[in-house]
């Protein structure tokens, strides 16, 4: 028994695995330079980004978004590199319940928002609608406008005349736009055998009704077709979510192993010390 203690005492024995170590050290780094490019892309659409009107559609500027997620990975994933690299039970602690604290906050608003499901289709609602207004105000949204109305075959919020919305569309007689009565380009119902594109096919059609209208454009509103692509894709949004929780729940347990480890490493030295002149040992 004594022996066996005594091999159990050695001075390089370690209760830290390596693989633990550099696996969280690893795993940590790699999202330690996610966060910096991040921050990086953030801070660079922020800079270059003057359209402040189109934005104020939008209830948070993506790019803040993205700089303050960024920032909060960048000190998270910080602190779980050095922790690890230096076998700090602190910062891996820190690490640790930040980690626990997203996981649960996301697993929160996944539920709040299959609970309150009316309220999150009217605010998409609201954001659909402001993006609309804003179409003209800036390059990026209206590309992203156009994209969406392309993919899912959709034209305005609820229907394609909520386009009358946006000052360069309406039909007001004040409106001297080209555009008075129109719908954008995106909207129109493009055929793949057509020579040349008319780009110009949704000139005055919101001086028509439904029928006649869908002869040319999209007249379905994209918050349908929104609504309509996420039942359908359940499970695709389920893997996403999934992907997302796998990492943390792989960092909340590497962290707690090392934690454990380094603790009974402790506990070890302890003992070697209380007894490095007993002669029994």
């Amino acid at each position: 028994m004594a022996n066996r203690r005594r091999g159990a005492t050695d001075g390089d024995f370690s209760y830290v695995s390596r693989v633990v170590k550099y696996t969280l050290f690893l795993f940590n780094m790699i999202f330690w330079v996610i966060a910096l490019v991040m921050v990086a892309i953030g801070v660079y659409a922020r800079v270059s980004k003057h359209a402040e009107t189109a934005m104020a559609c939008l209830s948070v500027d993506p790019a803040m978004l993205l700089m303050v997620v960024g920032v909060l990975m960048f000190l998270i994933t910080f602190c779980g590199c050095v922790g690890s690299l230096r076998e700090n039970i602190c910062l891996l602690q820190i690490f640790c319940v930040f980690l626990v604290l997203i996981f649960l906050l996301q697993l929160a608003a996944g539920i709040l928002g299959f609970i309150f499901s009316d309220k999150a289709r009217a605010k998409v609602t609201e954001l659909i609608n402001d993006a609309v207004i804003h179409y003209r105000d800036d390059l990026d949204l209206q590309n992203l406008i156009d994209y969406g109305q392309r993919e899912f075959g959709c034209c305005g919020g609820t229907a394609f005349t909520d386009w009358q919305h946006n000052m360069y569309f309406n039909c007001t007689p004040e409106n001297r736009s080209r555009e008075r009565c129109s719908v954008p380009y995106s909207c129109c119902l493009i055929s793949k055998d057509e020579a040349v594109i008319n780009t110009m096919c949704g000139s005055g059609l919101q001086l028509q009704n439904f029928l006649e209208a869908a002869e040319l454009i999209h007249t379905n509103g994209c918050i349908d077709k929104l609504v309509d692509w996420i039942h359908s894709n359940l499970f695709l949004l389920g893997g996403v979510a999934l992907g997302l929780a796998i990492p943390q729940l792989v960092g909340i347990m590497l962290s707690q192993i090392m934690i454990n480890q380094i603790r009974e490493q402790i506990d070890l030295q302890n003992y070697n010390h209380r007894h490095q002149s007993d002669p029994w040992l």
